[in-house]
């Protein structure tokens, strides 16, 4: 049975080690669904989906947010080794604009 009002996001790949096309979801890393068509990979992978968001409302486990109904700020830190972020801010300053203008 299939999730009311699924927005979990879902991809479709080829697994050369599989030799078939494999279902993912990422907000559940550790599932996946193989099969040698990939629409019957991500019907597959969305049916497992189904299944493990019920048996942790059975057990009441806290079941993932979709990331498509998740709030974004705009912002996150990224930390890299001094010698890039003098480089990035040299190349900022050289080009008249900022540092926050190069990272983007």
């Amino acid at each position: 049975m299939a999730l009311k009002n699924d927005r979990y996001t879902y991809r479709v790949t080829w697994s050369e080690d599989d030799n078939e096309y494999v279902g993912l979801c990422a907000e559940f890393p550790s599932l996946s669904w193989l099969s040698s068509t990939p629409e019957a990979a991500l019907k597959g992978i969305r049916k497992m989906v189904a299944d493990v968001v019920k048996d942790m409302g059975k057990t009441g486990e806290t079941i993932p947010e979709p990331i498509a109904c998740r709030s974004y700020s705009g912002k996150f830190m990224v930390r890299v080794p001094p010698d890039v972020h003098r480089k990035i801010a040299i190349q900022a300053a050289e080009s008249g604009v900022s540092l926050n203008r190069i990272a983007v």
